[in-house]
């Protein structure tokens, strides 16, 4: 997978590095990477995908949150999430994650109004700064992200990473 360096996207992530929406700060990047696969992406995606297809579950293999593991469709897709998150947090290693660790979204529709309830102060920040743009910022968000075409594609999915939280207690004897 490569960075896709664009300046509609730079723009925003200018403004998100540190936006102060008074009782809290808000830090954001937005990436784009191809999909194409080169190096050890390529080789990555081999491993990944025996190990797939060779540890699931019968279950997982005709139904998962990417569909059926079964289908190579599904198994690149999980193979492109795990892929991505390497490149997005590249000190981390997420080449254990699994379908179960993804959850499926009912539709971009409502992730995009999930996003615009989250951004919503941060949005009101963007319309009373000078010059940061002529658009709104939400506006300005779903623009750039047209532009490379993740939403509003037909058939296009959104999963999310499904994280898990272990809390350990620590009991000390006095």
């Amino acid at each position: 997978m490569k960075f896709l360096d664009l300046a509609s996207l730079s723009r925003i992530n200018t403004f998100l590095d540190n936006v102060d929406v008074g009782e809290y700060y808000v830090h954001g990047d937005l990436e784009a990477y191809s999909c194409k696969l080169a190096g050890l992406d390529r080789k990555l995606c081999k491993n990944l995908e025996d190990e797939v297809e060779n540890d699931c579950s019968p279950l997982e293999l005709s139904k998962s949150p990417v569909g059926p593991l079964a289908e190579s469709s599904s198994r690149r897709t999980l193979i492109y999430l795990i892929l991505t998150l390497n490149h997005i947090y590249p000190d981390y290693d997420f080449s254990l994650l699994r379908a179960h660790h993804f959850k499926k979204e009912d539709g971009v529709e409502a992730v995009e109004e999930a996003i615009d309830g989250h951004l919503l102060e941060v949005s009101k920040v963007w319309d009373n700064t000078p010059s940061v743009g002529e658009a709104p910022f939400l506006d300005s968000i779903w623009t750039a992200l047209d532009e490379v075409k993740l939403t509003r594609m037909f058939g296009c999915a959104c999963h999310h990473q499904v994280t898990v939280y272990i809390i350990k207690s620590l009991y000390m004897k006095t």
